[in-house]
């Protein structure tokens, strides 16, 4: 090992470890309370703050903590292993930093990624809308130029952070007319001002306690300088770049969620007992707990591969997408299977596991649903053994 490599296992080791403490002492007593009640965590997210946990992947000389995708991934799984919620002011935030660091202007990087490092600036991605969810070039929201600014009407839906963060990464079309269509799709990075109208706070199955609303922009004014990189056109690119690193965190989500019903199926298996013994020795429950192991276990490994690869520099579109399609599917089957060990104790409020079975949904659709999963699978596929 070198010195380079032994330092990063150091770093890697040193903010995991902070990190598991962080939740086993202060997230996991309480996620009951402010996901029961769908209350904003305001206290740990100043705590994050303090951790650094907003800038993990911006680079050093920016503030950050600069460390790999990896260590990013590893540090979604435990936050999620805690309480899945916690990690949302952190996730579409680092998108919105990744593509600053890579497409904005050297001023744009100057003045963005301090404050965003520090969480003084955090937000999120304002792409999806009402009739505009996968299919990305059909929005409708528009930016017009008038001088030195753009006005910015429309409307985003199912935006995190919408409540409680001030800056947003918005993609609004500044050409109705472009062909291809996503060339017309422009990224804007602006903090709220008048004509930022955030609408109601939807009401949701699981991924209590973190703001998701609707977001409305009526004649929204923004700097002409607000175009990532400065250029008109690219915004869709710049996104879809940015959302490799958002499959991979949404993907270390369900791998954290799985694992804490499965660590939760295993001791209970051991503590519950029919039939004259605990049901951890019958055939049944054991066959159950060997299939959940494995399905984590390899979702975790196909995270760790795309996360690799983006360290690498490379693009991971393909194995973002294996990685987000097989461990949120895994979770969504291993949370129902540890509700089938727990039985009617699953099914209630008093054990977690109702929470991680609420929460594995959002995997299967967020940041792209499966089924669009599978055609970027399958298109980098054919591209790769093109005939």
């Amino acid at each position: 090992m070198t010195l380079d490599q032994q330092a990063r296992e150091e770093a890697r080791s040193q903010i995991v470890s902070a990190v598991r403490d962080f939740v086993q002492r202060d997230v996991i007593p309480t996620a009951v309370r402010c996901e029961n009640d769908d209350i904003y965590p305001g206290e740990l997210v100043e705590q994050m703050k303090d951790m650094g946990l907003f800038g993990i992947t911006i680079p050093e000389e920016y503030g950050g903590l600069g460390l790999d995708f990896t260590t990013f991934a590893i540090i979604f799984e435990e936050l999620s292993k805690g309480w899945m919620s916690i990690s949302g002011p952190i996730g579409t935030h680092h998108i919105m930093a990744e593509v600053v660091a890579k497409y904005g202007t050297d001023e744009q990087k100057q003045h963005w990624l301090p404050r965003m490092a520090t969480g003084d600036r955090r937000g999120g991605l304002a792409l999806t809308e009402p009739d505009a969810g996968s299919d990305v070039q059909a929005m409708e929201t528009t930016a017009v130029k008038d001088g030195e600014e753009y006005v910015l009407n429309g409307s985003k839906m199912f935006i995190t952070n919408a409540e409680n963060g001030n800056t947003f990464l918005i993609l609004a079309k500044t050409d109705r007319n472009a062909e291809p269509r996503h060339k017309g799709i422009t990224a804007f990075l602006a903090e709220k001002g008048p004509g930022f109208k955030v609408g109601r706070h939807l009401d949701k199955l699981g991924y209590r306690g973190l703001d998701t609303c609707e977001i409305t922009f009526q004649d929204f004014r923004v700097p002409a300088d607000s175009i990532i990189g400065g250029e008109e056109g690219k915004g869709f690119i710049q996104i879809m770049d940015g959302l490799e690193s958002g499959r991979i965190n949404v993907a270390a989500r369900a791998v954290g969620v799985a694992t804490a019903a499965l660590e939760a199926s295993l001791k209970y298996a051991q503590q519950r007992k029919t039939f004259g013994k605990p049901i951890a020795q019958h055939q049944a429950i054991q066959l159950m707990l060997a299939d959940m192991a494995t399905k984590v276990q390899a979702s975790r490994l196909l995270v760790h591969d795309a996360a690799a690869k983006k360290d690498r520099g490379e693009r991971c579109d393909l194995e973002a997408g294996m990685a987000k399609l097989f461990a949120s599917e895994a979770c969504g089957q291993v949370t129902l299977d540890a509700m089938r060990i727990h039985g009617g104790y699953g099914y209630i409020k008093e054990y977690p596991l109702e929470r991680y079975y609420r929460d594995a949904p959002l995997m299967i659709i967020g940041e792209g649903t499966n089924e669009i999963q599978k055609l970027v699978i399958a298109r980098n596929l054919l591209k790769r053994y093109a005939i």
